[in-house]
């Protein structure tokens, strides 16, 4: 998990393996490499929030990196005001969080006319700003973290909607075996030639089988030594070429996901499969 003791990726990892010993990273990247070390046996990372969107920087790791993704886990986070002991609102000045958490309390801090400060975790706030003793500045972040490092709580469920969900991916060195006995997710990324309805054409492949795209996600590719910007349809010079990452629900034990793969490679330029696995079918 990434951040420290009384982040929500700690409550999230205990949702998805209650009995395990979460470790604390102090970056995503960190995560993935404790995995690849066999430092840990899963990484429980956060990838969308119902509020802030996608964690673009986990996107661009699950590339990089060769992990697998067994498992898929929702979490309602409910964030709170924190401060010292005797310190009230109208003391704060600043507000110290993760940036998504940041941007899940928007309206909340401007109305309280709080200068945002974005840090590396939500328990990391709460640990500096209780360390350090600071009486002009707040953290946003769980209730947990208030109680393991002695702050107040100002108040409660500051996100901008009371529906505020993170989902998490659950990571491990080797794939699970797909199954059909319950709902499956499969995730992949590919890569398209540029032309007109080409991208049509690739998502026609699910729709042609009934198999439901839950999300669709283009990031840029970067240009590593064996590529370089190539020139468009348009005949102007290409600066950006994506890549696309798609959830469909399906498993990777059924013959349409199967062919729906197999017409969407002839497309591609490239595909990889990310991971196949149970879909989280809970309410958070």
């Amino acid at each position: 998990m990434q951040g420290l003791c009384g982040a929500h990726s700690e409550s999230a990892a205990l949702k998805a393996y209650p009995n395990c010993e979460p470790v604390p990273c102090d970056q995503f990247e960190t995560a993935f490499e404790a995995v690849e070390a066999c430092s840990v046996d899963r990484a429980v990372l956060p990838i969308e929030n119902s509020l802030g969107g996608s964690i673009h920087r986990n996107y661009d790791l699950l590339l990089r990196h060769r992990l697998h993704i067994v498992g898929e886990i929702k979490y309602a986070v409910r964030h709170c005001l924190l401060a010292n002991q005797g310190v009230k609102v109208e003391h704060l000045k600043k507000v110290l969080s993760h940036p998504q958490a940041l941007a899940q309390c928007e309206y909340t801090l401007t109305r309280l006319g709080l200068v945002r400060e974005a840090v590396d975790d939500t328990a990391g706030a709460a640990k500096h700003v209780a360390l350090e003793k600071l009486e002009d500045t707040g953290a946003v972040a769980s209730s947990a973290a208030a109680e393991i490092y002695g702050l107040d709580i100002l108040a409660e469920d500051i996100q901008d909607a009371s529906l505020n969900v993170t989902r998490f991916l659950m990571l491990a060195r080797e794939p699970i075996i797909a199954g059909t006995d319950r709902p499956f997710k499969t995730s992949i990324v590919f890569s398209l030639e540029e032309g007109p309805g080409i991208l049509h054409k690739a998502l026609a492949v699910f729709a042609e089988r009934q198999i439901n795209l839950t999300k669709i996600e283009s990031r840029p590719m970067r240009w590593s030594s064996l590529t370089s910007p190539g020139v468009g349809a348009s005949g102007l010079q290409k600066c950006f070429h994506y890549l696309f990452y798609a959830d469909f629900e399906a498993s990777m034990a059924s013959d349409d996901a199967k062919m729906a793969l197999q017409d969407l490679e002839k497309l591609a330029t490239s595909l990889r499969i990310l991971g196949s696995y149970p879909a989280d079918t809970t309410m958070p």
